[in-house]
């Protein structure tokens, strides 16, 4: 909204209207809105829950100090969401198509948190939203961010103009403040084109395109890629968004390292939409992107104030409203900046609580079925079918652990490391991570 106005402020040559042209000085003004906003919204919230009694109901799980969080106020994560939307509605351009895309997954993954954390709260059910209505959900978003990158005229990306002058000429005024936030280089000439085409770390010419995944089938021009890459996207997105939702487990620990992770999808999306650092860093152009900035730089202050209030003792915590959101968010920013096979380091943390959770699982099962096929004398395939048929058979067997706890920040408090020293040794893993995805763009 206030672009919009400045933009027409800007006709008149009003001193300073020229400012919401830069894509810098609004992601500043998108960062300082969203702190201000969650700090001071959120002493509001937390006050309002604390009159309705909203509290967590804490299960005791033997950790230290565990007990003490029982009635702290929850469903902060609608303070996240507030820190976001506001200051993009009214700093960014709401014509954007990937601008109104992660909208909709703000919104679209909030509803669906908000429910889950509205029925363990009201209604009393511990359980929450079932896993499957929580995937049929994410599927759902998949789906929609998959056919908008596949369909959308306005999803495009351009390929570099090999004019050896321009170039030059361009990477001379580069690091001018006037024209870092301008466009008008070495891509200008270049034909728009839509692509199905990702980046790949650490490869030379490390572009890749799902394209491939259906020249078999004798498709050429890629008109069919959609069948393969909208199941990808749906796999990303639940993938991460569950990710966050394990890590949020300790004071403080998915806002951290949420905020963290968005720095790193900022800068990546900054120089993907700027056609000097794109052609600079010799990376994939992405028309229009640079908006894109601007939402990640409202996610960074809204994740820095929410952990004003959340860092431990946390004063309220994020609930499902924010874990998932969080999660869903950073995977849909990957995938529209052609990032989405970086995810395994930018969004190292998740990956290592998700993955210690499915080892753990899959070990303690494994082990469980061994015990029983030995007591019982049987295959292990026989003994896998009377476990998914009728478990209860298997109750008096034990499986083995790899882990005290899991996910994997529980395993550190079950061996005494206090939760503020995991949480603060977890953020720095991620800076490390982030540090490593951004030198992908020149290792390669």
């Amino acid at each position: 909204m206030l672009y919009y106005f400045f933009e027409w402020l800007q006709q008149y040559n009003i001193p300073g209207a020229g400012l919401f042209q830069y894509i810098s000085f609004r992601a500043a003004a998108a960062i300082v809105l969203s702190l201000l906003i969650s700090i001071l919204f959120g002493k509001k919230m937390i006050r309002f829950l604390q009159r309705k009694q909203i509290g967590e109901e804490v299960r005791d799980l033997g950790l230290e100090g565990q007990l003490a969080k029982k009635g702290t106020p929850t469903m902060g994560g609608i303070i996240i969401i507030a820190s976001i939307l506001i200051p993009v509605l009214l700093v960014n351009k709401l014509d954007n198509i990937y601008i109104i895309l992660m909208i909709f997954t703000t919104l679209w993954l909030g509803t669906i948190g908000f429910i889950d954390d509205y029925i363990k709260v009201f209604k009393k059910n511990k359980a929450g939203l079932s896993g499957k209505k929580k995937l049929l959900g994410q599927v759902v978003l998949g789906f929609i961010v998959g056919m908008v990158i596949c369909f959308h005229p306005d999803v495009v990306i351009k390929e570099k103009k090999h004019d050896t002058q321009n170039v030059m000429m361009e990477r001379e005024h580069a690091f001018s403040i006037e024209n870092v936030d301008k466009t008008h280089t070495v891509f200008t000439d270049s034909q728009a084109e839509h692509s199905t085409k990702t980046t790949i770390p650490f490869f030379k010419d490390n572009e890749f395109d799902y394209a491939v995944f259906t020249r078999w089938l004798g498709d050429e021009s890629g008109q069919w890629t959609f069948l393969f890459l909208i199941p990808i996207i749906i796999f990303i997105i639940a993938a991460v968004s569950n990710g966050a939702n394990l890590t949020d487990g300790l004071d403080g620990l998915a806002a951290g390292t949420s905020a963290v992770i968005a720095v790193g999808i900022a800068l990546l999306a900054y120089v993907s939409g700027n056609a000097i650092f794109a052609d600079y860093l010799n990376i994939m152009y992405i028309p229009n992107i640079s908006e894109v900035v601007i939402f990640t730089a409202a996610l960074v202050g809204a994740c820095i104030g929410f952990y004003w209030y959340n860092c431990f003792p946390a004063q309220i915590f994020m609930g499902d409203t924010g874990s998932l959101t969080l999660g869903g968010i950073i995977a849909v920013l990957c995938i529209i900046i052609r990032k989405e096979l970086l995810i395994p380091i930018l969004c190292g943390v998740f990956l290592i609580q998700s993955v210690s959770v499915i080892i753990q699982v899959v070990y303690f099962r494994s082990t469980k079925i061994n015990n029983y096929r030995k007591a019982k004398n049987i295959s292990w395939l026989k003994a896998y079918q009377i476990y998914r048929s009728t478990p209860q058979q298997l109750e008096e067997f034990s499986g083995k652990r790899i882990f005290l706890m899991t996910p994997l920040h529980h395993h550190y408090q079950k061996k005494g490391m206090h939760e503020s020293k995991i949480v603060q040794h977890f953020i720095i893993v991620s800076i490390l991570l982030i540090i490593i995805s951004l030198v992908t763009l020149k290792v390669r």
